[in-house]
């Protein structure tokens, strides 16, 4: 099978001629696909497309990169925190500089003791991050306190609606960059990372002027729908192991993600668990269809049935879907929802180790790739009919 660079200059049928180099940003994030987003836009870039839907848009990298691109955008995320990241890159149409002296400002507030340290906060301790309640903590006191302090200035300040989404989510890249984590909020490390002990640092986020005004909801992605018409959509929904023995709890984004939701939210809620989680990401709360590991009455998988229902109902000429091995739907599943809604254009297997991607035609021989673990495809699908 044939691989190519994405850049190299041999040709397939519709290899866009030029793409805007985009610089996207985002907290670590296990639904990442900043890697992809070159292959992402060489594949829309391949259909007449100028408004675009990201319906899971996560930390918004492919929606800022499509932004940056020249589409209208219009971002979707159920959790509170992508919703800010939306407004701050995707709304904002001021230079960086507008907003030095409010990041400065909250650089030099005095640290004080809040819910954020009470929670969340634990004392380099001999390299241990367990505090004195016995659990693991994922930042050091002293960045815990400065977020604290930094939170409730927020809240204080008349910022406008863009103005108050910068603040946050500079907050949230310099709480990102001091944590002790494995990149999620279900567990902890139990020895501090080296980087808990450098000092909170806000920065102004790599912002770009948008020219085209674009859309942020938040909200499940069947309600959020039906408002929206578009020429292309890109769907990288939420996926469920196809690991039968794994709690669903596992693998839940709401759950890893919490602590994000109320920095945004600073609503102080009810915790549980080692972790601290919030009660409303509990997994009979907290859980989407797309991760949902059970059958419905008919038998058939509820998240195999959520790609169709999507599928069928997005009101777009064009769908990008992104797919992984280790998802709930097994290739067969996901071929016959895919041949369903449309005609697919051209599917694209990444293999991220050696940075190529194959280019395969609508056959069989991505169910024989995806048989094989770890393996991530897009697929490019003209629909036979819209809505």
């Amino acid at each position: 099978m044939e691989t190519l660079s994405l850049f190299e200059d041999q040709s397939l049928e519709g290899r866009p001629n030029q793409i805007t180099p985009v610089k996207t940003e985002g907290i670590k994030y296990a639904g990442s696909k900043n890697k992809l987003i070159p292959q992402i836009l060489a594949l829309a870039n391949k259909v007449d497309a100028r408004i675009v839907l990201d319906g899971f848009s996560g930390t918004t990298r492919v929606s800022q990169a499509f932004a940056q691109n020249g589409y209208t955008v219009i971002s979707n995320d159920i959790s509170a925190w992508s919703e800010i990241f939306g407004i701050c890159y995707l709304s904002n149409t001021q230079p960086r500089s507008t907003y030095y002296e409010l990041i400065n400002h909250l650089n030099n507030i005095k640290p004080e003791d809040g819910w954020f340290t009470e929670n969340y906060g634990g004392d380099p301790n001999q390299g241990s991050s367990i505090g004195l309640d016995g659990l693991k903590k994922p930042w050091q006191k002293h960045n815990t306190r400065k977020l604290d302090a930094i939170r409730a200035e927020i809240d204080r300040l008349p910022l406008s609606k863009i103005e108050r989404a910068v603040a946050l989510t500079s907050l949230m890249q310099a709480l990102d960059k001091v944590d002790s984590t494995l990149g999620h909020f279900a567990s902890y490390l139990n020895e501090w990372s080296s980087r808990s002990f450098n000092p909170l640092k806000l920065e102004v986020p790599a912002l770009f002027v948008n020219k085209k005004v674009n859309e942020i909801y938040r909200g499940d992605v069947f309600d959020v729908l039906p408002k929206c018409e578009v020429d292309l959509a890109y769907f990288d929904p939420p996926y469920g192991s196809n690991n039968e023995k794994m709690p669903p709890s596992r693998v839940r984004y709401a759950a890893y993600y919490h602590v994000w939701t109320s920095i945004c939210l600073n609503d102080m809620p009810e915790l549980f668990g080692k972790a601290k989680r919030r009660v409303d990401t509990s997994d009979t709360i907290g859980a989407s269809v797309f991760e949902e590991f059970r059958r419905d009455d008919a038998g058939h998988l509820i998240a195999v049935q959520s790609i169709r229902k999507l599928l069928a109902n997005v009101k777009a000429k064009y769908v990008i879907l992104s797919y992984s091995s280790g998802g709930r739907a097994t290739a067969e599943q996901l071929n016959e929802v895919i041949s369903e809604s449309g005609n697919v254009i051209e599917v694209l297997e990444i293999d991220y180790k050696k940075n190529v991607m194959a280019n395969m035609r609508w056959t069989n021989a991505w169910i024989r790739e995806a048989e094989e673990p770890n393996r991530e495809f897009l697929f490019l699908v003209e629909k036979s009919s819209v809505g």
